[in-house]
């Protein structure tokens, strides 16, 4: 974890441990020249064209979020401007978890990763980079209906469940972004991540809620399209940041689908430029289809259905009973009684007792070391839920402080014991501590015996929600899961920073106005010994058009790159792309409704 500061952030400083685990000095001092010039060469690229495509002013977005055109953001700027939009932003290493992403994003936190693509992988990376979360993300932040959506998405996906499928699937697309983002990519390593991921997409069994989330947010934060069918305007944060993607996605070949509910029943997958896209008409909308698809949750429907998803899950989650007490742990069992209502609940390992998301003293994760378990449900014979019995009521069905209880649940459950205490919160019966305790369940099964110690009962008559993670995260010391493999870290031989050095002198040059007369040189250099670089030339080129100078060197750079573009066709579209931009520079076409 970076030992940073909270840049005078607000929504950074507001962030709790679990999340900060996952944040990474941004070392800026990293980007190279060369880093430098593949930012400005897709800004100066995005903004020619997604003037006429993108949904919100994409100057004034850039403006308003900190960033330049010029050159790769530094994130102090970055917060400093964020925060007057109520949002804040932080460096990550590459992917993180789902849950950990929608979760900062609850907290009106951008993630953005620290790294940027590689010139080799100039038009789209499929790994998260800084280019598509800072240029791709922050522009659209000003608007206030998106900011409030990527908000809302947020807390709804920090609670929704995963399966122990989910953690695998994150892991293979971790990694092939890395193998794919490596200097030197290994084509037989890439195809094996590739076939190992597909193969997991395709046999995730029943997906999960988090799974299903992150279809709408990919749909939508990613990849969403905004306005008519016939003529859609781009918002989502994967195409402003393709300069391929944002172009392409425009094409016919390109389905365009109305955003609804039936998203959740389209896949994708990140290693292809998308088949079809999905339009809404209004922000909106996205609000309205996330509330269809929230009522479908276990956080709101509760129920045994719902305890049967985080045992699936197989990691941390908290079920809340009526009374409003929240248990935190792994659960690992429940009973059912023949309607499939739920009797009881049990977890293993350590679990932790809370009420509004605030631990209850004494009842931390190493209290219940062992596990906990207790009945859901009413009294036999009495209407009335448990918890809202008064004290005179419950003494009249014998159960008191200090004197021995005896009572049985409509399940059939059996308990007795001596009554310590009645924990209650705003009125309501929550836990009932016994000494000296047995339950059983009516076939004979022991769900406790005196042996074991103290038995903490819960109270409740159902299950009304059940979400990811623990309810006092912080108390709990919850340690979201984050990934043993790491980005690559890039070292450069002696010829690769001898061409930073040429990229270095040829920005200076351009910025300052330094004299030219080393241009024709530079050129030279480069052309014999970095043929395979067709970006420095284009820079060059840029600073004898705009001059006016070296017309000669002005027609053999222009000579050469054609050249180039017609015999490397990986190049051909980068290098005409570029040609435009420098004759229709973006200052020229920047406009006061722009600022």
């Amino acid at each position: 974890m970076s030992n940073f500061n909270d840049f005078n952030n607000v929504q950074v400083a507001k962030l709790p441990k679990h999340l900060r685990q996952f944040i990474v000095d941004q070392h800026y001092e990293k980007y190279t020249p060369i880093d430098q010039a593949v930012w400005r060469y897709v800004m100066r690229q995005n903004y020619s064209y997604l003037k006429k495509v993108a949904y919100y002013p994409y100057i004034k977005g850039l403006n308003r979020a900190g960033l330049s055109i010029e050159r790769i953001p530094d994130l102090q700027t970055m917060n400093n401007n964020l925060g007057k939009l109520g949002w804040g932003a932080v460096t990550v290493d590459g992917f993180i978890p789902p849950a950990a992403f929608m979760e900062y994003q609850a907290y009106r936190v951008l993630v953005i990763a620290a790294d940027i693509r590689q010139i080799n992988h100039i038009e789209y990376t499929p790994a998260p980079d800084i280019i598509h979360e800072s240029a791709g993300h922050a522009p659209i932040i000003a608007d206030p209906d998106y900011n409030n959506y990527l908000s809302y998405i947020g807390s709804i996906g920090a609670k929704a469940m995963f399966s122990a499928q989910d953690f695998e699937l994150y892991e293979a697309i971790r990694h092939l972004s890395i193998l794919k983002e490596a200097v030197v990519a290994n084509e037989a390593e890439i195809e094996k991540a590739e076939a190992n991921l597909r193969k997991l997409a395709d046999n995730l069994g029943e997906p999960s809620e988090m799974a299903l989330l992150s279809r709408l947010h990919w749909w939508t934060v990613e990849y969403g399209l905004i306005g008519s069918l016939e003529d859609p305007k781009i918002y989502g944060a994967g195409l402003l940041s393709s300069i391929g993607e944002s172009a392409s996605c425009r094409n016919p070949e390109v389905k365009k689908i109305p955003y609804t509910i039936d998203t959740i029943n389209y896949n994708y997958d990140i290693t292809k430029p998308q088949p079809y896209l999905f339009v809404t008409p209004t922000f909106q909308n996205l609000i309205d289809v996330l509330e269809q698809f929230a009522d479908t949750m276990a956080f709101r429907r509760g129920g045994a259905e719902s305890v049967q998803k985080a045992i699936a899950c197989k990691n941390v989650a908290t079920a809340v009973y009526s009374s409003g007490l929240q248990v935190s742990g792994v659960f690992a069992d429940i009973g059912l009684d023949l309607s499939n209502k739920l009797t009881y609940l049990k977890t293993s390992g350590g679990t932790a007792l809370a009420f509004e998301l605030k631990q209850l003293e004494g009842h931390s994760k190493f209290y219940h070391k062992d596990g906990f378990s207790s009945p859901v449900g009413k009294l036999k014979g009495i209407e009335k839920p448990l918890e809202e019995l008064s004290l005179e009521e419950l003494k009249a069905l014998g159960i008191k402080e200090n004197e021995k209880a005896d009572f049985t649940f409509e399940s059939g459950i059996h308990v007795i014991g001596h009554v310590k205490t009645i924990i209650q919160r705003e009125g309501k019966n929550m836990l009932m501590v016994l000494e000296n305790a047995t339950v059983r369940e009516s076939s004979g099964n022991v769900l406790f015996q005196p042996e074991w110690g103290t038995y903490d009962m819960a109270i409740g008559e159902k299950i009304i929600s059940v979400f990811n993670g623990a309810a006092d995260k912080e108390a709990f010391e919850e340690i979201t899961y984050v990934s043993q493999k790491q980005t690559g870290k890039i070292e450069y031989d002696e010829q690769t920073l001898f061409l930073h050095q040429l990229y270095a002198k040829v920005r200076a040059i351009r910025e300052s106005g330094e004299s030219d007369e080393e241009l024709p040189a530079i050129f030279e250099f480069l052309k014999n010994e970095y043929p395979q670089d067709w970006l420095c030339p284009l820079e060059m080129l840029e600073i004898t058009y705009h001059r006016n100078i070296f017309s000669e060197l002005e027609a053999t750079l222009r000579s050469y790159l054609q050249q180039k573009a017609e015999a490397e066709p990986e190049h051909t579209k980068l290098i005409t792309d570029g040609l435009y931009v420098i004759e229709n520079p973006v200052t020229q076409l920047i406009t006061e409704e722009d600022l």
